[in-house]
C-alpha cells in the first residue's frame, strides 16, 4: 500500500512540475512577439523614409511624414518595451538615444532636391 501512495504523490508532483514549466515558458512568449512586432514596424517605417527621400526628395512632404512615422514607431516600442530597434545598425538599443535626424547625413550629398536646382 505504501508503494501506491508514493506513485500517487510522485505523479501529482510530476504533473505540477510540468504545469509550472509550461507556465514559466509561456510567460516569455508575449515579450518575444512584442519585440518582433516592434522590429518589423520600425523596419517598415525606416524603409518608408528611405523610399520617400529617394523618390520625392529630402525636404519633401512625404519624407517629413515618413520621419514622423519612424519617430512614432520608435516611441511606441520604447513605451512598450523600454528598447527600440535600429534598422540601420541591426541591433536593439536599451536607451532612448535615437536622433530623429539620424538619416540626414545619408542623404545630404545625394539629395534629389539638389538636382532640381
Amino acid at each position: 500500500m505504501g508503494n501506491r501512495w508514493i506513485r500517487f504523490f510522485c505523479g501529482k508532483w510530476a504533473f505540477v512540475a510540468v504545469a509550472m514549466a509550461a507556465f514559466v515558458g509561456m510567460a516569455g512568449v508575449p515579450k518575444l512577439h512584442a519585440d518582433d512586432d516592434c522590429q518589423r514596424r520600425i523596419a517598415h517605417a525606416d524603409h518608408r523614409l528611405h523610399e520617400a527621400v529617394e523618390h520625392h526628395g529630402y525636404q519633401s512632404r512625404e519624407a517629413a511624414e515618413a520621419r514622423h512615422e519612424l519617430h512614432e514607431e520608435r516611441e511606441h516600442c520604447w513605451k512598450a518595451n523600454n528598447r527600440w530597434w535600429d534598422e540601420d545598425q541591426h541591433r536593439w538599443h536599451d536607451q532612448r538615444d535615437w536622433d530623429d535626424r539620424d538619416h540626414d547625413e545619408n542623404y545630404r550629398p545625394h539629395d534629389r532636391d539638389d538636382d532640381r536646382r
